[in-house]
């Protein structure tokens, strides 16, 4: 992939990276609101707004060397934070939303204060924070936030000691995670890199710390991507690059190994408005004899659905864990073979940036 195909279909992500634009929550963070105290009426204030929203990042909102904004048509936006704004809309709904979780597709409508849901997360605990240099080169040096508990049950995790353990963490306020990422920034962060698990049951808490941070940094998304369209709604105007784990090209594998119910149909929706909201980079892991059922249907729908400019990372690092080996067809590593077949696949259908 060469630079200047990275500064296309990237381009959003960088500008914010390079601290030459703002990112969508900075934007988000000094567009006027209307307070309320009923959901509904927030949600009414929240779809209105994310139209404006989108129109207006569109344009564009950049900085000056003073750190300014310089904003296209600023006649109902402030230069500095309202008394209550887009972003603090988001908070809040999302806070009212923790009452009655639906931040993802299982929407198990508990109170989590109270109770917990199929994830088993209740208050948000972090397993570990540190400069990642692992993922991809363009977001190296990552500040990546590991959240324990996840909405998936997948009998091959490879970060199952995280996901499948949900008290497996500490618990950091927001306030203290705000200075910590505004730390790593400082250190050379990149972006903060929100995962797990998986960061949704946790999309509240990563609203309020993100309020919190004064830095201009651009925000990660990484997630298994079985969002609710309510909690797609709120990361719309918030996160500026979605780094996504697409698994599966059919329903029934995914519900086999992941316990997941309406995959293709929930997780290709949200791909569809994750690519319409923000940059994005797609990660599949190759599973060993899944090359037929999954590896190939996948890449056809992204193909179809998302084109082929989408940035995708065919990976082949897995290795049988966690419950692997008590399934026949996933015990053992991919081979080269299979390896390969999919990323030449992948080449035959064109598509124009591979990792």
């Amino acid at each position: 992939m060469t630079n200047q195909t990275i500064k296309h279909v990237l381009s959003d992500y960088l500008a914010v990276m390079t601290n030459q634009q703002l990112s969508r929550c900075k934007v988000a963070s000094i567009m006027d609101a209307k307070d309320s105290d009923d959901e509904e009426h927030l949600w009414i204030e929240h779809e209105h707004l994310k139209n404006d929203f989108n129109q207006f990042y569109q344009k564009r909102s950049s900085l000056d060397k003073y750190g300014v904004e310089k904003l296209v048509d600023t006649s109902k936006y402030n230069k500095i934070e309202p008394f209550f704004s887009y972003l603090d809309l988001k908070v809040k709904i999302a806070e009212k939303m923790f009452h009655h979780c639906n931040f993802c597709e299982r929407a198990c409508g508990v109170n989590r204060k109270l109770e917990k849901g199929y994830c088993g997360v209740g208050d948000p605990l972090i397993a570990s924070e540190f400069l990642h240099v692992g993922e991809e080169q363009v977001l190296v040096p990552s500040h990546t936030v590991f959240f324990a508990g996840c909405n998936f049950n997948c009998v091959y995790c490879q970060n199952w000691d995280i996901s499948q353990q949900p008290t497996n963490g500490i618990s950091i306020d927001a306030k203290n995670l705000a200075l910590i990422i505004e730390k790593r920034r400082n250190e050379g962060s990149r972006n903060v890199n929100f995962v797990g698990g998986d960061p949704s049951p946790n999309l509240h808490y990563i609203l309020r710390t993100m309020q919190l941070v004064r830095e201009n940094i651009p925000v990660v998304w990484n997630s298994n991507m079985y969002l609710s369209e309510d909690a797609m709604h709120l990361l719309d105007g918030f996160a500026d690059l979605y780094l996504t784990d697409f698994k599966y090209g059919n329903n029934e594998c995914a519900q086999r190994l992941s316990g997941i119910p309406d995959y293709m149909e929930v997780v290709g929706r949200n791909h569809k408005m994750a690519w319409d909201a923000g940059d994005m980079i797609i990660r599949h892991l190759v599973l060993p004899n899944h090359v037929e059922c999954c590896s190939k249907p996948l890449l056809r729908w992204i193909s179809q659905n998302l084109g082929l400019e989408v940035v995708l990372n065919i990976m082949g690092q897995y290795h049988p864990v966690y419950h692997a080996e008590e399934n026949e067809e996933i015990s053992r590593l991919p081979t080269y073979s299979e390896i390969g077949e999919v990323v030449e696949y992948a080449k035959d259908l064109g598509f124009e940036n591979l990792i």
